[in-house]
Parts: structure tokens; C-alpha cells; sequence
């Protein structure tokens, strides 16, 4: 705890070090954020106030756009402020309030990813007992227990960065508080904790996500006993779901699924998974999903009267 007092504040090194550059990062990041709030928020709202979208799948598709908000607003709005100035400094406090949100929700959006592949696979396997298995103390059961794992993963990472000595130096190659550039900073060994992070992310990153996978796998087989229609709309719902997850999934799994060290190639993967990704998720699924543009149509419809 003496040697950690020495550090009550890191210096983040951002993307750029050219003023230039920063100001045109700033207007297209800002620009980004504002079209993924407005774009999950959008969701979410429809979800909450149209009857036609009580479905489960809607269910988890607002809470998955929730999710998007607060994963996106942990590391972006500071990002965007922090373009504005030439010093990024962050108080150690912060620093670790942002990496334990940042887990958290990431933690969170894994999970109920997982969620909403056992969703599909019980709509389009058991579509006769589907509204019986997915009821709603099911649906909420299932979401509290993403969170619980995620708090879990997140309250983990928290305790392997925050009682490390850090007594300099405090210049953290990257825009947020991320494990590995901590790992770099602490004056002792973290090897073994960097082998525990690699563990706790990498290895359940890429098995989540070749269950996940092979979840749709088992889904898509099971399309042969399906009308043409039932065929079209499975596989529209399935292939914007894949979407998302290899979207989200390759960049975090090529970030933490190697020994600990930093790349420079993590920044722009950051910025994919943190940014792009909560970005693309609303259009992904409200381009491919009838039902959702009607609803919005409707609620759009009903706001302009």
C-alpha cells in the first residue's frame, strides 16, 4: 500500500499524440457515440412500449441494447473528452472504477449472448413448448444470472490490479485502464496474474464462443423440418445474432487469448469492440427484423400524432 501511494494518478497516452489527428478523432468518435446512443436507446424504448414485441427475444434484445449503452458510455464519453486535451491524466480511483464497469458490462453483454443463442435454439427446436420454457420468471432468472457472472468476472480482475504496488513510472500506453497496460506499470512480477487474466478472459472468451457457435450450428441442422417461411425468418434472427457475436468475440478473443503483453494493433481492437461494435448492433438487428421496424415505424408514427 506505501509503494501504490506513490501513484494517485495515471497518464493516458490515447490514440494519437498528433493534435490534428485528435480533433478529427474527436468529431468521428463523438459522432459514433451519439448515433450508438440513440440508435440502442431507440430499442430499448421500442421494446418497452410496443405490445407486439413481448416476445423473449425482444426481452433480451433490449436488455442486449442496455447493455451496448452502458458498455459503450464506460470508456467513450472519456475518450472524446480526453481528445480535447494534451495531458489524459486519471485518478488511481477511476482508473479502477472504470476497469471494473467496463468488465462488468462486458462481462454481462457476454453472457446474455449466450442467452439469446439458448433462446433460439429452444424457439426454433421446441417452438410448441417455447413460450412454457422461456416464461417470465426464466427470462429474468437468466439475466440475473449474467450479471451475477459478470460481477463475478469483474470483481476478480478488480482484486488482481487494485492491490498491485504501483509507485511509477504512470504513463499508461492506451485511451482507458485496461489489465495488461496496468500489468506493465506494477513494480513487482505479475506473471502469474497475467496467466490468471488470460485464464479468466482468454480461455472463456473462446470457449463461450465456440459454444455459442455451436449452438447456431445445431439450430441452422435443425432448419430442415421448418417451412420455407420458418426457414427465412430462423435464418435471418440467426445470422444477425452471429453477426453480433463474431463481431464482438474475434477482436476480444485476439486481445486476451495470447501471453500477456501489450500490441499496438490493441488500441484499434479496443476501439472495434468498445465503439464499432455497440454501434452496429442496432442496425444489425433492426435492418434484418421485420417486426422490430414495424414497431418502430408504429411508435415513430404515433409520436409525430
Amino acid at each position: 500500500m506505501e509503494q501504490r501511494s506513490n501513484v494517485t494518478e495515471f497518464v493516458l497516452l490515447g490514440l494519437t499524440q498528433s493534435p490534428q489527428g485528435q480533433k478529427i478523432l474527436f468529431v468521428v468518435f463523438l459522432l459514433l457515440y451519439i448515433v450508438t446512443m440513440v440508435g440502442n436507446l431507440l430499442i430499448v424504448l421500442t421494446v418497452v412500449v410496443s405490445p407486439t414485441l413481448d416476445a423473449p427475444m425482444y426481452f433480451f434484445l433490449g436488455y442486449l441494447s442496455f447493455m451496448d449503452t452502458v458498455y459503450s458510455t464506460t470508456v467513450t464519453p472519456n475518450m472524446i473528452i480526453d481528445l480535447l486535451y494534451e495531458k489524459k491524466t486519471i485518478s488511481f480511483q477511476a482508473c479502477m472504477s472504470q476497469l471494473f464497469i467496463w468488465h462488468l458490462s462486458g462481462g454481462a453483454e457476454i453472457l446474455l449472448l449466450v442467452v439469446m443463442a439458448y433462446d433460439r435454439y429452444v424457439a426454433i427446436c421446441k417452438p410448441l413448448h417455447y413460450l412454457a420454457i422461456m416464461n417470465q420468471q426464466v427470462r429474468v432468472l437468466l439475466l440475473l444470472l449474467a450479471w451475477a457472472g459478470a460481477f463475478l468476472h469483474a470483481i476478480v480482475k478488480l482484486l488482481l490490479v487494485y492491490n498491485l504496488p504501483f509507485c511509477g513510472p504512470k504513463v499508461v500506453d492506451h485511451f482507458i485502464c485496461d489489465m495488461y497496460p496496468l500489468l506493465k506499470l506494477a513494480c513487482t512480477d505479475t506473471y502469474i496474474v497475467g496467466l490468471t487474466v488470460v485464464a479468466n478472459d482468454g480461455a472463456i472468451c473462446v470457449v463461450i464462443f465456440m459454444l455459442i457457435l455451436i449452438s447456431y450450428g445445431v439450430i441452422l441442422h435443425s432448419l430442415k423440418n421448418l417451412t420455407q417461411e420458418g426457414k427465412r425468418k430462423a435464418l435471418s434472427t440467426c445470422s444477425s445474432h452471429i453477426a453480433v457475436v463474431v463481431l464482438f468475440f474475434v477482436p476480444c478473443i485476439f486481445v486476451y487469448v495470447r501471453p500477456p503483453s501489450t500490441s499496438p494493433i490493441d488500441k484499434c481492437l479496443t476501439v472495434f469492440y468498445a465503439v464499432i461494435t455497440p454501434m452496429l448492433n442496432p442496425l444489425i438487428y433492426t435492418l434484418r427484423n421485420g417486426e422490430m421496424k414495424n414497431a418502430m415505424k408504429k411508435l415513430w408514427t404515433r409520436k409525430r400524432k
